[in-house]
């Protein structure tokens, strides 16, 4: 019996989903930028579907052509350092695309803050110092005397 279950998953391996990378089902707004001879094309407003450390499918508003570059800012939902807001910048190349859904796989990725203050890049900066206790300015007062 078991070897006859081996088998159904084996097939099910095949016709199902063969990608390598776990896919993560999140909800997050982005800007995509469509790239040609590193002129901008077109652009417009989405949120991704789900993403993986190889790609990414998400909601394009329209139907973008497959082969062409396509760079995503992607709002990241965690703060840097509690403060300031990040962006995930993705380059990749459409390689499907039904409807409003894209599909990209990734070239290459960074982190960038986006939008943050002076006051904001200063607190970021400033390196946060704990208070002195009574004990010891007590003493620095003992032995200044």
């Amino acid at each position: 019996m078991s070897d006859w279950a081996d088998d159904v998953k084996q097939i099910e391996g095949i016709k199902g989903d063969r990608r390598s990378d776990r896919r993560y089902g999140i909800h997050l707004d982005l800007r995509w930028k469509l790239i040609r001879r590193r002129r901008v094309l077109d652009s417009g407003v989405g949120h991704t579907i789900d993403l993986s450390s190889g790609g990414i499918l998400f909601d394009s508003g329209r139907q973008l052509p497959v082969g062409l570059n396509v760079e995503l800012s992607i709002s990241w939902p965690v703060l840097l350092r509690n403060i300031a807001p990040m962006q995930l910048i993705v380059s990749g190349r459409i390689v499907r695309g039904s409807l409003n859904r894209t599909a990209v796989v990734m070239a290459q990725h960074e982190f960038r803050t986006s939008g943050i203050s002076a006051e904001q890049r200063a607190a970021m900066n400033t390196p946060t110092r704990t208070p002195s206790s009574p004990s010891s300015s007590a003493t620095s007062m003992q032995s200044s005397r």
